[in-house]
């Protein structure tokens, strides 16, 4: 449908236009495949000055002993662009051009602290050591022996991308460079301290600021402190995740406090007054009333954990548990069981000596 005289433009618009139509995953038609892969081989010797000439002057045969419809001869810009006309973008993915490898972020790190529960109430600094890959300080990051510097890579021209046959030899796919890694350089002269990597692990201590009211297994995050990216590419962060020690006295949940605390047997049956342990040393009073029972629970506002948001403290939440004495003085047993008799309940009866029980088994 073209003209001898064509320009490449035209021929390029027109086998746009039929690619469109007679592609495979597009046309599901009997023959299209066939008529695309047509197509696409006039468009190999059209888009070809040499091949060109030597159809016009000797038609098919002027062709035989060439390669076939494989894009070889193709640039692979003009193979991706052809597929972005298509279809409206790369079908690897990404955008389909020659480009180097994007930067890259730099790994993150994560190191631990133990804290105590009174640290969890006011709040701490820390002071953490870790190790992490840095840059190079002989060769700041290149790679490079100082005094030298990384060359374009022969492999790829500096592009950091290669070309490969595939899908049959219809065109090529393009892959990060083998070589280079995708850097579009190579180093010839490798750093002597760091072998080429441009890393070596340095040492690094910081101070950590930590807020009240923090919970066990968070993190604080601290930008910038993790391992450096590829070059022009932004530092990984330092993750300190905060793991509290189990308290002797009190039991976390949320923001509150819990305090399981005996009371005798008494003091639970008469009420009484007692002295509660808080959590910033000091001592806070609670009244118990008369027949106050076992796992009651009682509330003190305001002498919990502060909210690691509002900063609003949460209670102390007193359990009682009710303690029974596992030894008794005669006068204790003797009024106990004198009480038992009001209650009218049955008890074990009192023991006696081993003497009282050698008498009573001779008589």
């Amino acid at each position: 449908e073209i003209e001898r005289g064509a320009s490449k433009a035209d021929v390029k618009k027109s086998y746009l236009r039929l690619a469109r139509k007679y592609h495979p995953d597009v046309n599901k038609e009997t023959g299209a495949e066939a008529r695309f892969k047509e197509i696409t081989e006039a468009y190999e010797v059209l888009s070809d000055d040499e091949k060109r000439r030597r159809y016009d002057q000797f038609g098919h045969a002027g062709l035989r002993g060439t390669s076939g419809h494989d894009f070889s001869t193709m640039d692979v810009g003009d193979i991706f662009s052809i597929f972005e006309d298509i279809f409206g973008g790369n079908p690897f993915g990404g955008g389909g051009r020659r480009r180097r490898r994007q930067a890259q972020r730099g790994y993150d790190l994560e190191t631990q602290i133990q804290i105590t529960l009174e640290d969890v109430a006011k709040g701490a600094e820390r002071e953490i050591e870790f190790t992490r890959q840095d840059l190079c300080s002989t060769c700041e990051g290149t790679g490079a022996k100082p005094g030298s510097e990384p060359v374009t890579c022969v492999t790829c021209g500096g592009t950091g991308q290669v070309a490969q046959s595939g899908f049959s030899g219809m065109f090529r796919m393009v892959t990060t460079c083998p070589a280079c890694g995708g850097a579009g350089r190579v180093i010839r002269d490798r750093c002597p301290q760091c072998k080429g990597s441009g890393r070596q692990p340095k040492r690094r201590v910081l101070t950590v600021k930590i807020p009240p009211g923090i919970h066990d297994g968070q993190a604080i995050r601290i930008p910038g402190e993790g391992e450096p990216g590829s070059p022009g590419g932004l530092r990984g962060d330092l993750h300190v995740v905060v793991r509290v020690t189990p308290h002797e006295l009190f039991a976390r949940e949320d923001d509150h406090l819990i305090l399981r605390m005996p009371i005798s047997f008494t003091q639970a049956a008469l009420g009484a007054k007692v002295k509660v342990p808080t959590l910033n040393g000091h001592q806070q009073e609670l009244t118990i009333h008369a027949g106050t029972q076992h796992g009651e629970m009682f509330r003190i506002p305001g002498q919990g954990l502060p909210n690691l948001r509002t900063g609003q403290r949460g209670d102390l939440v007193v359990i009682l548990l009710l303690e029974i004495p596992k030894k008794l003085t005669a006068e204790q047993e003797e009024l106990l069981r004198r009480f038992a008799q009001t209650e009218n309940h049955e008890v074990m009866p009192q023991s006696r000596g081993f003497w009282e029980k050698i008498k009573a088994y001779l008589s």
